[in-house]
């Protein structure tokens, strides 16, 4: 599936335009002042690179070798080493979303004025994308302090070397770009440099990850508003007023859209409640969605940051006729956010999986037991229990935090990084398994509510949830397999 053409203009891309290009095979096209602005960075380069000035990375070598000059001769040479030297990535290849998401961060921050790339160069990168070239690019191998690895290999099959992926067909990269009618990119002064020292993948994943956490955060509350309705909830937990009485972040938006999805039902009337006060994982909705809302909302905010910006060491400085070493590559606040992130998750699966069960629990919920309505003889919805149990358990695990001290490396220059890739690896990871809970939450409470009987009496939003899950999963009239019912509603879930 194809979208409208993305432009690259003097607007940074978002996290949606990543996604269209990544997933949807969006084109990009360069505007004329992108065009403008990627020359006069060059410039720059060219002209410090003539006249020998001391700046990293263009006439010195990388890392701990900085203190070593390039001669004239080598310039060039040096820049395609860097590829070959920085490509020690291993384990699975990333998929072809994560690839196309990679590629086109790197567009993005290039298009940020700040690396100095060449015009064909970064050309070459954007005509890669459109012509749906791929290199094949390991996954693991970086520590978030720019990722030089997974960069690097990316490099590698843009120049002709390595492994590459066209037409769904995985060959060498130089026969992948013959296939795909484009040259190797020409590699200059300060271009290898250049196209590995960012935080690309890590910025990527966090765009992918951010387009599936919406779909997921929709979907979990339309759990949550069936599963109210099945228990017989007390909605004065959504009360207005209530949340305005201490407006914690996110609470009053989440309380609002479950009262909208639960318009029209019959747990606002006087009486409709079982109990004056129902179990904190119904209770707090508002409060821990908040928290997973204001999360989300962080995590975008600290990611749009990245998509317009230059992390770039060294940064181009095309106005100022200056190019800058900083540290600018260092992720610990975006990190942050995204080990904030996984953790809020982690209280949300908590509050499902403590739903669903309860749900099965006729002392809880009045319900009979495991939801077996044809009697105790049957197994009903007893073993969904176990994988709710298991997945809580794999998010609370994924939920802990990897980006605290990793050791210094080359040669104790490097002493700090983030493990940005890492912590959003995780988040990704953990979305999977939260789309599995939200599912089994949602089929959980669609045939509870048939038990219970209020068909008929759902709010909209919940009736809405209740006919699409219907017309994926048939009605539990007999004991049956239940695992296909889980993986086709996830599946919904991830398709938005």
């Amino acid at each position: 599936m194809t979208t409208m053409p993305i432009r690259l203009t003097t607007a940074p891309l978002r996290a949606e335009d990543i996604c269209a290009i990544a997933r949807r095979r969006s084109r990009i096209e360069i505007s004329p002042e992108i065009q403008v602005r990627i020359r006069d960075s060059r410039a720059v380069v060219e002209r410090h690179a003539a006249e020998n000035r001391p700046v990293y990375g263009l006439t010195t070598a990388l890392g701990a070798a900085v203190d070593t000059p390039l001669s004239e001769e080598d310039l060039i040479a040096y820049q395609r080493r860097i590829s070959f030297g920085h490509a020690v990535g291993f384990g699975p290849s990333l998929p072809r979303e994560a690839v196309r998401a990679m590629m086109a961060v790197r567009v993005a921050g290039m298009a940020a004025g700040g690396t100095g790339i060449s015009p064909g160069v970064f050309e070459g990168l954007v005509a890669a994308l459109n012509a749906g070239f791929h290199p094949v690019v390991p996954s693991l191998g970086s520590l978030g302090a720019a990722d030089l690895a997974p960069l690097a290999h990316m490099t590698l099959g843009l120049i002709g070397q390595g492994q590459a992926e066209h037409g769904g067909e995985t060959m060498p990269a130089m026969e992948a770009l013959k296939r795909a009618g484009l040259p190797p990119i020409d590699i200059r002064v300060k271009d290898g440099h250049a196209l590995i020292v960012a935080n690309s993948l890590s910025v990527a994943q966090a765009c992918l990850a951010l387009e599936d956490l919406e779909r997921a955060f929709l979907w979990s509350l339309k759990g949550a508003a069936l599963n109210l309705e099945a228990f017989r909830g007390n909605a004065g937990a959504l009360d207005a007023s209530a949340m305005a009485a201490r407006p914690a972040f996110g609470q009053r938006e989440v309380a609002a859209q479950l009262r909208e999805l639960l318009a029209g039902s019959a747990l606002f009337r006087p009486g409709a409640a079982r109990r004056i006060q129902d179990p904190l994982s119904y209770r707090c909705v508002p409060q821990v969605w908040g928290a997973l809302r204001h999360a989300i909302d962080e995590a975008r905010a600290a990611t749009g940051i990245e998509l317009a910006s230059s992390g770039d060491n060294p940064v181009v400085l095309a106005a100022e006729d200056r190019i800058v070493s900083h540290g600018n590559f260092d992720m610990t606040a975006f990190v942050l956010s995204w080990e904030r992130l996984a953790q809020a998750l982690a209280h949300a699966a908590a509050g499902i999986a403590n739903r669903t069960i309860k749900l099965m629990s006729p002392q809880v919920s009045g319900l009979p037991r495991f939801l077996a309505a044809q009697g105790q003889n049957r197994i009903g919805f007893a073993i969904v229990q176990k994988p709710v149990a298991a997945m809580e358990a794999e998010i609370r695990f994924l939920a802990s935090p990897v980006s605290l001290t990793p050791i210094a490396v080359s040669d104790w220059i490097e002493d700090q990084s983030s493990m940005a890739p890492t912590a959003v690896a995780k988040v990704n990871q953990i979305v999977e398994r939260f789309r599995y809970l939200i599912a089994m939450e949602l089929i959980s409470s669609v045939h509870a509510v048939e038990i219970r009987g209020v068909t008929a009496e759902l709010g909209q939003g919940a009736a809405e949830a209740y006919r699409t899950l219907r017309s994926q999963v048939a009605p539990f009239d007999e004991d049956r397999e239940l695992g296909s019912d889980v993986e086709r509603v996830a599946a919904l879930i991830a398709l938005g």
